[in-house]
Parts: structure tokens; sequence; C-alpha cells
């Protein structure tokens, strides 16, 4: 059976949000993001993208591109909000969908056009959601995630294309190497580097040049140039909590140990929310006494991700959460409250400079493991510990 996988993705979504709570915005040059000159732009109009800014852009060179722009910092719940009313439309229309972040869904209709038409389906289900939420939304279709996806960025806004089965080549191949989901800068610049600015140049290359050049990832960039993606549409379960737990070997009084321990507990949760496209907006700090009395506080935060951020709050409930002075044999840190979205959702009162080295360090870290970049302050925890990360997952309704 051909695969029919269909990739929808809401154009401009958090302008489109806010242009709906004050039609006076629609239509003009519009950013969201830190208003500081040292934030960032965390999205923006299609009426400022001519004048070449675009997300993730320091503050100061998008107002320099487009001086005459309207800058306002971006409301994270609204945003959540919308975006669960166009979950909730998939839902009950779509056999199986996956929810890849805040503004973005694929949905699996293979088998459909036996029955209606698989795209007909989409370019339906697309109109529904504009007529019930008034944003507007762009789809993509495909036998696989990654052309859909191509597909849907390519002839946004208010797009609906379909890439028959056998033409993913054809329409892959004079497409630059950035196009590519997951191809960030740093490769683009060494492929460009090489001389490899299209897709169709990038085919050519052997496997093995890729994979020396590139390690696993070489791999990826192969089969990707070549239009070849089996990953399956995952069924979307939303998840609650992400928390971790420490039971030390011997119970301990010893308080700078136990901020490191919180400080590499931190780190690792932090780095899957980031991994997931995920923001938390509830922190919990747990100790256990020898005597195994458990205590726990809480404390509703700014939605983030940001490992400064959680690393000052979280020192700040311990101190308040251990007053007894007696052995601990466990700390435990749990964040939840958690929304779906693109890292850039949390940008809003970061600078550049945060955000680049947030990028460095997970890309460090997705490509060599956690445990390869770590706070000075936390050497030696992994050999003296016992950690477990404790995944807690609802049904979406």
């Amino acid at each position: 059976m051909e695969r029919n996988i269909i990739h929808m993705d809401l154009d401009a979504f958090f302008v489109a949000v806010e242009c709906q709570r004050n039609p006076f915005l629609k239509g003009k040059p519009l950013i969201v993001g830190g208003s500081s000159r040292r934030g960032v732009v965390a999205a923006c109009s299609y009426e400022t993208r001519k004048f070449g800014v675009h997300s993730a852009m320091p503050m100061y060179l998008a107002l320099q591109l487009c001086p005459d722009a309207i800058v306002i910092s971006g409301d994270v719940e609204a945003y959540s909000v919308a975006s669960h009313l166009v979950t909730d439309i998939i839902a009950d229309s779509a056999p199986m969908f996956e929810k890849a972040s805040i503004d973005e869904f694929y949905i699996d209709a293979s088998g459909m056009d036996r029955y209606f038409g698989a795209f007909k389906w989409a370019v339906e289900l697309r109109k529904k959601i504009v007529k019930e939420t008034r944003l507007p939304i762009s789809l993509g279709m495909s036998v696989n995630k990654l052309v859909s996806k191509v597909a849907t960025g390519e002839f946004k806004p208010n797009a609906q294309q379909h890439i028959p089965a056998g033409t993913e080549k054809d329409f892959l191949a004079p497409l630059s190497v950035d196009k590519i989901p997951m191809v960030g800068k740093q490769t683009s610049t060494f492929l460009y580097d090489m001389g490899v600015r299209t897709v169709a140049t990038l085919r050519e290359m052997p496997l093995k040049f890729l994979i020396s050049a590139f390690g696993k990832n070489g791999i990826s960039l192969w089969n990707k140039a070549h239009g070849i993606d089996d990953s399956p549409v995952v069924p979307y379960m939303e998840q609650k909590s992400i928390s971790t737990e420490c039971t030390f070997e011997e119970d301990t009084i010893d308080v700078k140990r136990l901020k490191s321990v919180l400080i590499a507990m931190v780190e690792k949760v932090a780095f899957q929310l980031r991994e997931q496209q995920k923001l938390a907006s509830c922190l919990t700090v747990k100790i256990r006494y020898s005597n195994f009395d458990t205590e726990t506080k809480q404390m509703q935060i700014p939605y983030t991700s940001s490992d400064h951020v959680l690393l000052r709050l979280v020192t700040e409930l311990f101190h308040k959460l251990y007053n007894r002075r007696m052995l601990i044999r466990l700390v435990g840190v749990r964040l939840s409250g958690l929304v779906h979205g693109n890292h850039q959702i949390s940008l809003f009162d970061d600078t550049a400079e945060t955000i680049n080295l947030y990028e460095a360090i997970d890309h460090i870290k997705h490509k060599h493991g956690v445990e390869k970049l770590i706070r000075a302050t936390t050497l030696g925890v992994g050999r003296k510990v016992r950690m477990e990360m404790n995944m807690f997952k609802g049904n979406l309704r």
C-alpha cells in the first residue's frame, strides 16, 4: 500500500494569533520577540520577511532591516490555547496524527485513496481548520514525512501541495541543501565550502565520503538527498511531566554535593525539554531524608527550557526546602505544565549570545551524548550516584 503522509504547518503562527487578537496588526510588519536591543526575533510576519528578517535574528539587526516593524513581546499561553484548538480539530478527523511542535502536525492518511482521496481529504481538513480557528495553515503531502515537510515550506503561505509518488527526487533536486530538515547552518556552510549547494549535487556525493565527513549523520544526509524517509507517524500522546531522581549510595549532608547533583539533573531535564521542543511552567524539588520522610516544594515559573533560569530557581527551592539538617538519601527535580513549541518560543527574553550558546551545547550533546558536556561543578557526580529518568505520559484527550 502506498503511503500518504500529510504535513500541516500553521503559517507565521505567533503572528497570526497576535493579528487575531488585535486586527489592527494585520498586514503590518510585525515582530514577536524580545524588545531589548539584545533580544531576538521569535517570529515575524511575511511583511517583514521581504526585508530579510527571520526568526532567531538579533532584534537590533531586524530593526535595522525593517525600522518600521512593530515589536511585541508575545503571549505563550495564547499560542498554546490556539494550538490546542487546531489539535482538537485534527484529532476529531485524522485516523492517526503526530504533533511535532506547537504549530506542526503529521498525519498518516495511507489507504484513504480507496475511499475518498487522501489529498482531497487533506484539503478539506485544511479548510475546516481555517474556518473554525481563523488561522492560516499550509499542507504538503507525499510518500514520507521528509518530502511533505519540505513541500509545505517551499509553497507557504496558504499552501496545499501534493508531490506524487516517484517524483520526490525531481522535486528536491533544484532546492538548496539548507532546505533539508535538520541541516543547520554549520552543516550547510561546510557543504557550501565544498561546492555542494543543491540537493542534486549532494545526491552525487558518494556515501563513503559523506560518512567520513559527517559520521553517522552522513547516512542521514544521503537518504534525505534521495528523498528516503521511512520514519513513521507516531501517535500523539500528551506528556505531562519530566522528572529525575538521584538516590545516594550513602546518605549525605554535604550541601555542596547536593547542589552539584541538582545542577546535573537540571541540565539533563532541560536538554530533554529542548530536544522535545517543549517548555515547562512548573518546577518541583523533592528531598527524602534518611528516615524516609519526603518533602517537596513547587513553584509556577515563566515558560522556559533554559538551564540558567532553572538552575537559579532549583537552588532557591532547595534552600527553602532543606531546613532540618538531617542526612538526605534522595533528591529529585520535576518539570510539569508542559507546552509544545519550537525553541523559539522561549527566546522572548534571551539574547543572541544565549541562543547561540544553547544551540552549540545541544549540538554537542546530541552528537556525542549528554554526559560529554557538563558544568565543572558536576564533575564526578555521574560516578557517585544513580540517576533514573522517569517519563510520565497521559492521553491526549
